[in-house]
């Protein structure tokens, strides 16, 4: 945890103190989404925090004793901060594009809270303020809602899935969620085959078929965080050699190592996704010089070989 947030949490945390007088230590913590003892360490600098001067007077008050002995927080002296912080426009523009990006995906009464969450933010952001278009590729709406029902329900459902390898497969499957990811809509759930966590993207999913056998208690995925991708059992190391001139992708794409030489750079990289590796291939043509394992480029050589013989029949 940074200080930077740890300043934003002390700037919302007094006009939450005045708001509610003699708050509780341990449901304020949760409120905020820390542990007491964090709580406990932000009361011990706001209290030197204050207007200028510095004297006693210009400080807030906050009684540490009763903190201490009853878990209580008792805070005075602080009236010129009664508002929260009000949003920068990047901040509200933000929250925007994220809600929407939910809400295509959001359906029933989650669908009826964002919309309301997103008339107030736009409302509040100004009339003149841009409206952002998000697309999302999550499917279609009746799959998500079959999916939304199965999930509510606690059913295990049977899906029609075209895989990475762009393989179909039909799995049975106990849903846990839905998520947005860099664009695209995905299913967490539980393998009943696998009997292990799998991640489906929606738009691959032609067909949703409630089995009516309830779910059971399956626990919690992994995380869909910034390294989801290391955690996919059928993610295999790609290593490119490329002209310096293709050092662009970097920038662009997950890399797990970099080596850069004098007439090329070497990128090592996760594929999930054969279909995708072959697309950046041929994207990137004559600036590619080597794929390590060779069999990983055979599917880019093929579309190529193909893409040629069909040019010169024309």
């Amino acid at each position: 945890m940074t200080s930077a947030d740890q300043v934003n949490r002390l700037l919302a945390l007094v006009p939450y103190l005045q708001s509610h007088p003699d708050a509780e230590l341990g449901s304020t913590a949760a409120v905020f989404g820390v542990p007491p003892e964090q709580l406990l360490d932000d009361l011990n600098v706001l209290w030197y925090c204050g207007l200028p001067g510095g004297m006693p007077g210009d400080l807030i008050e906050i009684d540490m004793e009763t903190v201490a002995e009853s878990g209580r927080i008792r805070l005075t002296n602080a009236e010129y901060l009664s508002r929260p912080m009000r949003f920068t426009p990047d901040e509200a523009m933000s929250l925007v594009v994220a809600l929407r990006a939910m809400r295509e995906l959001a359906g029933g009464h989650q669908g009826e809270g964002i919309d309301t969450a997103l008339a107030k933010l736009e409302q509040a952001s100004g009339a003149d303020a841009p409206r952002p278009q998000v697309s999302v590729a999550g499917g279609s709406e009746e799959i998500r809602s079959r999916l939304t029902d199965a999930i509510a329900d606690g059913e295990l459902v049977d899906l029609d899935y075209l895989g990475a390898g762009l393989d179909p497969s039909t799995p049975r499957v106990a849903p846990l969620r839905l998520i947005t990811r860099e664009g695209f809509g995905y299913l967490q759930a539980w393998s009943l085959e696998r009997s292990a966590w799998r991640t489906y993207r929606l738009d691959r999913i032609d067909a949703v078929r409630r089995t009516g056998e309830p779910a059971g208690e399956v626990g919690e995925p992994p995380e869909f965080g910034p390294g989801w991708l290391e955690q996919r059992p059928d993610a295999a190391e790609v290593t490119l050699r490329l002209k310096p001139t293709a050092a662009w992708i970097t920038e662009y794409h997950p890399i797990r190592a970099v080596r850069r030489q004098a007439s090329a750079i070497e990128v090592d990289l996760l594929v999930a996704d054969p279909a995708w590796l072959r697309s950046l291939l041929l994207r990137l043509g004559r600036e590619v010089l080597a794929v390590r394992p060779p069999e990983a480029a055979a599917g880019a050589a093929e579309s190529a070989a193909e893409a040629l013989a069909a040019y010169g029949a024309g």
